[in-house]
């Protein structure tokens, strides 16, 4: 997690949700101030936690307008949208904000550093760089009050400037290439995965600003999580999966213990048979075993029974302390919960989003090769479980989150056959030869 200033003890991912736990001077001046009065503004004139998103429609009634039934939200961990898919605009997708390339097909994008100016470089196998951070400090310092030029300087290192091709990730570009990607998804919160997760479960982080494993001892968010919502006894097909966490490179590789699914599964058995293999992708894991998971996974819902009437949400929860260029706006604070700062914290609220992710929804109603820059961040999840079945919203940052409908063509169903552009994960196995092209 590489979480040295506020981790103290460790439990594993899968123990958090198990249980349901879900810069001093580095902004620019007057940032603070203008994030706070925007928050304020936009809370004044935002929807309620508790209201319904259709209050002509009675609680927990589904809605025939979004055209699924199962909700499926796979969520990676710790990739920035320009350290996983930056080199999209010159590789099949022009429309995406990705890095910015010279003639030569060279990445411009930079970072400052006490040696000169380090330029965005090509990652050229799955192996991970180690000297990445996202905790809270490090995070509001790489993001330097909308600068973003503080991620080599946040740990002395070259290697947040890298990132990588479709040569060395041939499924995560084709999956960006294939569905509808998300130009502007960030991160709920500027800092770690436990805060960002709960505001994909909760809608708020309920002071959490770290992977700190002393937060699991925290008493539930006031306004309860998505599962609370969900009609109990009359659950709609929601379901959360995630990676197996800490499966590293020095094991065997995955694929001979992926799910074997029987022709035409359903979604809950794919899901049934999701448990126990691949890697979260998080520094210093492998990239390698985090595609064949997905891989996988994608490939299985694809050829279920349920497909025509599915919605997958493909995400990750922060960034990972990646280089991204694309400055974090204000957010609508989710409540008044206050982020619970130590001394010598960078000052900050959850009235600023983190940086930018890879999101991409998959669906019989994907815009093909389709860009969204609607502004989404981890609660559109929520808002979009919560629109399809009419449920109270939790706090006041899902409340008012867009929706994922955005990415579909609810008029034509491009995927009514699932496509076949999907490529599958090197066979050569973890940090195998790939090209060198950037």
């Amino acid at each position: 997690m590489n979480e040295p200033r506020h981790a103290r003890w460790r439990l594993t991912r899968r123990g958090l949700l198990k249980r349901g736990a879900f810069g001093a001077a580095l902004t620019l001046p007057g940032m603070r101030s203008a994030i706070a009065s925007a928050s304020a503004s936009a809370t004044a004139r935002a929807r309620v936690p508790d209201s319904l998103p259709d209050p002509t429609r009675p609680a927990g009634t589904s809605t025939a307008a979004m055209p699924f039934d199962h909700v499926v939200c796979v969520m990676m961990e710790n990739h920035s949208f320009d350290n996983l898919l930056g080199a999209l605009p010159r590789l099949g997708q022009p429309h995406a904000d990705g890095l910015t390339f010279d003639r030569a097909g060279q990445a411009t994008n930079s970072n400052p550093s006490s040696n000169g100016t380090v330029t965005s470089f090509v990652l050229p196998n799955t192996e991970q760089p180690g000297s990445v951070d996202q905790s809270w400090n490090a995070t509001h310092q790489q993001i330097d009050g909308g600068k973003m030029d503080g991620f080599v300087a946040s740990v002395n290192s070259i290697e947040p400037m890298g990132y990588w091709t479709d040569e060395v990730l041939p499924f995560a570009y084709s999956l960006a290439r294939t569905f509808c990607l998300a130009n502007r998804w960030f991160c709920s919160a500027p800092c770690q995965t436990y805060p960002n997760r709960r505001f994909l479960m909760a809608g708020t982080a309920y002071g959490d600003i770290a992977t700190d494993n002393q937060s699991l001892e925290d008493p539930p968010p006031p306004n309860g999580t998505i599962f609370d919502r969900l009609p109990a006894g009359t659950l709609p097909s929601v379901s959360f999966v995630d990676p197996e966490f800490g499966v590293l490179s020095d094991i065997g590789s995955p694929l001979a213990s992926l799910p074997q699914v029987a022709t035409q599964p359903t979604v809950a058995e794919v899901l049934q048979n999701a448990n126990g293999i691949g890697g979260d992708q998080e520094s210093p894991q492998d990239m390698y075993y985090g595609e064949a998971w997905a891989y996988q996974i994608l490939q299985a819902v694809l050829d279920s029974s349920d497909w025509a009437r599915t919605l997958l949400i493909y995400t990750y929860d922060e960034h990972g302390g990646y280089y991204d260029h694309v400055p974090p706006p204000a957010a609508i604070a989710p409540d008044s919960i206050p982020p619970e700062l130590s001394r010598g914290d960078a000052p900050g609220g959850y009235d600023l989003y983190g940086p930018r992710v890879p999101g991409i929804v998959i669906s019989p109603y994907s815009k093909p090769n389709g860009v969204t820059n609607v502004l989404h961040d981890h609660t559109s999840v929520l808002a979009t479980i919560e629109a399809k079945w009419n449920l109270p919203a939790l706090t006041y940052r899902d409340a008012n989150a867009t929706t994922v409908m955005d990415f579909l063509n609810v008029n034509r169903a491009a995927f009514l056959e699932p496509p076949t552009t999907l490529v599958a994960p090197s066979s050569t196995g973890p940090s195998g030869p790939v090209g060198t092209s950037s």
